[in-house]
């Protein structure tokens, strides 16, 4: 509920600052006196678009600001507020700052805003009907909100929609895969091509390092065979000389001294230890030496095996070490691909059971649409009978979507076709010519859909183009809006002004030189003298006081009225 709002230096007004209440509010005054312009500052604090040319002549700057108790407000602002990281208490303080240079700023508790934000939190705390806002009836999506929460269908149309996207997603999963399936056939040969490559070649764990190291041998296979014979001929075979028959002299020695001093004798074992090394030493190297000459063709088929592996790795853009994990690789690849008809398969079936079940909970809404289409048109066709369309009705077509197709809301497609006059077949809210009459029938709507209505409505002379007993009853209306929540009504009818439970005068003062606007509260008295000026025209007369007396006492009395 909008309970404070403070406008300095906007249009024609220096300062205001108002305090507002529950129920009904009025606003009246001279034509061109600007009460409107309370309006339009309502539209800005709710992300409207402004410019320098609304800031008071003469200021740098225009500053709006509205204070909204939140002690009730609508589960979704909350959501909404913590969504946006804004801290929220018990209030919401929402401020508009226009700048002669053409630059506007938007503040929510403080903390500054996009536009886009403000609009956004607007569209919750404020709900503005101007002699032209029933241009939104016109529009399929509105009305087909407005049935929704006439019928409290929300919930039912959230599954609809969780079901909805649910299909969706299954939808563009089987696209990608059919997209894919498309090149299958090309793809499946290549990969089995080059997975028969990888897999003949039969390539062993760390078999290039073993291969490159046995090559790196055989190559130098000469150099190797003259090296260990020359080690040979050291340790065993030289007849000049050699380890073995020094360390066998040695041993021999030593044998005979430990005989003479025990404590050479571990010096005699070392010895002997060490011309057993040096025989298997020379054992070893017979060994190796014999291996080269045996392995004289090996060379041949190394370097064949490495020059295949090679080739193939060039081939697979890998090194010849990255071999076996693109193997691997490949070989996912091709499972992967050769599932995918399956997969697929099984995702159509999927998609169609998540379609069907889609169609089930549409359906079902579509249903429900059509109990609460006929007693939605029911309620506002009775309400426009009193509202100067005497013998009009309100139809509230639901049909399938021509196209058939799913969509978030489900498969309806909401049509409002009204008919003014007897005898006039229904037609759409578009073709009908008198803006007095879709005003009304605006009003019908809101009062017949907005129970439980959490904003702050604004109705700016949506009484224009009726009067009399018509007059009165749309001010009923308000005021049984009002009963049931917040509403503030510009309007120059006293008719529906006595029917406020507040009252506010707009006036303006010229000095000559420059022009303000205020705005007052009125007491009970003051209210008399207000209305009995709009009954009376300049000269107020005692008759017109006693009217607008009887006119304020058949309303009932204002709520909270001064004195």
């Amino acid at each position: 509920m909008l309970v404070r709002l403070q406008i300095r230096d906007f249009a024609i007004i220096e300062a205001v600052e108002l305090e507002l209440q529950p129920g009904l509010t009025v606003l009246t005054g001279e034509t061109g006196a600007g009460k409107s312009i309370l309006v339009d500052a309502l539209q800005l604090l709710a992300g409207g678009r402004g410019g320098p040319e609304m800031i008071r002549h003469g200021a740098e700057r225009a500053e709006l600001a509205a204070t909204f108790d939140l002690t009730k407000a609508p589960p979704g602002l909350t959501r909404w507020l913590q969504e946006q990281s804004i801290d929220s208490g018990d209030e919401l303080i929402v401020r508009r700052v226009l700048s002669a240079d053409g630059r506007s700023r938007a503040y929510l508790n403080g903390q500054s805003v996009p536009l886009q934000l403000l609009r956004e939190a607007g569209s919750i705390l404020i709900d503005i009907h101007g002699q032209h806002e029933f241009q939104s009836l016109m529009r399929p999506a509105a009305q087909r909100e407005l049935l929704d929460g006439f019928g409290r269908l929300e919930p039912l149309v959230g599954q609809v929609g969780i079901a909805y996207r649910v299909w969706r997603e299954m939808l563009e999963r089987t696209l990608e895969l059919e997209s894919r399936a498309r090149d299958r056939e090309a793809k499946l040969d290549l990969l089995r091509y080059q997975v028969g490559e990888l897999q003949a070649l039969a390539l062993e764990e760390g078999e290039v390092a073993r291969l490159t190291e046995e090559s790196g041998r055989l190559m130098n296979r000469g150099r190797l065979a003259e090296a260990a014979q020359t080690a040979l001929a050291a340790l065993y075979q030289s007849e000049d000389g050699n380890a073995h028959a020094s360390v066998s002299r040695a041993l021999q020695s030593l044998r005979a001294a430990a005989a003479i001093d025990p404590k050479l004798a571990p010096v005699a074992a070392l010895a002997e230890e060490a011309g057993v090394q040096v025989r298997e030493a020379a054992r070893e190297l017979e060994r190796y030496g014999e291996s080269l000459d045996i392995d004289t063709q090996r060379q041949h088929e190394v370097e064949r095996r490495l020059a295949a592996i090679e080739e193939l790795a060039r081939k697979s853009r890998v090194t010849p070490l990255e071999l076996p994990a693109r193997t691997a690789q490949l070989v996912a690849e091709l499972e992967g691909l050769e599932r995918t008809e399956l997969d697929l398969a099984v995702l159509r079936k999927d998609l169609t059971a998540a379609l069907e079940r889609y169609r089930v909970q549409a359906q079902t809404l579509g249903k429900k649409r059509t109990a609460a289409a006929a007693a939605l048109a029911k309620d506002i066709s009775a309400r426009m009978q009193t509202l100067g369309m005497s013998g009009g009705r309100l139809e509230v077509e639901v049909a399938q979507s021509r196209t058939a197709e799913p969509a978030q809301h489900g498969l309806d497609d909401i049509e409002l076709r009204v008919s003014t006059n007897p005898g006039q077949p229904p037609r759409a809210l578009a073709k009908i010519a008198s803006g007095g009459e879709l005003s009304r029938l605006s009003l019908a709507v809101q009062v017949a859909t907005r129970a439980q209505e959490t904003r702050c409505m604004v109705f700016d002379e949506v009484d224009s183009g009726i009067g009399g007993a018509v007059a009165e009853i749309v001010g009923r209306e308000l005021r049984a809006l009002g009963e049931r929540g917040q509403v503030l009504c510009v309007t120059h009818l006293p008719q529906v002004a006595s029917q406020g439970h507040h009252h506010l005068r707009v006036t303006k003062v010229t000095d000559g030189k420059t022009t303000r606007t205020s705005l007052t509260a009125l007491s009970d008295q003051k209210r008399i003298e207000e209305l009995a000026r709009m009954l009376g025209g300049v000269d107020v007369t005692s008759k017109a006081r006693e009217h607008a007396r009887e006119m304020l006492q058949a309303a009932g009395k204002p709520l909270g009225a001064r004195r």
